[in-house]
């Protein structure tokens, strides 16, 4: 049994037949364990900034004497613009 056994499909792409701004997050994620670092950014541009994005939200729940409110949030919007450019540059402009 390998990992992309247990992955979840998108649904937006099985049923509407249309990529969402996270396709490809999970196997992107499988190959940063994997140690295949430039795949997965090409796969999903925005990996890095989500794994750091969990991690601080991991942080978060288990050291409660700091605030993490900020950077969590400020982590969402840059994993948020990057995921959103990189959706836009997928479809627009790599295939002119």
């Amino acid at each position: 049994m390998k990992i992309e056994d247990f992955m979840l499909p998108c649904p937006s792409k099985k049923f509407l037949g249309i990529e969402c701004f996270g396709c490809g997050a999970q196997r992107a994620i499988v190959m940063v364990f994997e140690g295949r670092f430039a795949d997965a950014f090409h796969m999903f541009p925005a990996v890095y900034t989500l794994l750091l994005f969990l991690c601080v939200v991991g942080v978060n729940f288990i050291d409660k004497k700091r605030n993490y409110g900020t950077a969590i949030i400020s982590l969402a919007i840059i994993n948020s613009v990057i995921m959103v450019v990189a959706y836009f540059y997928k479809h627009f402009f790599i295939y002119i």
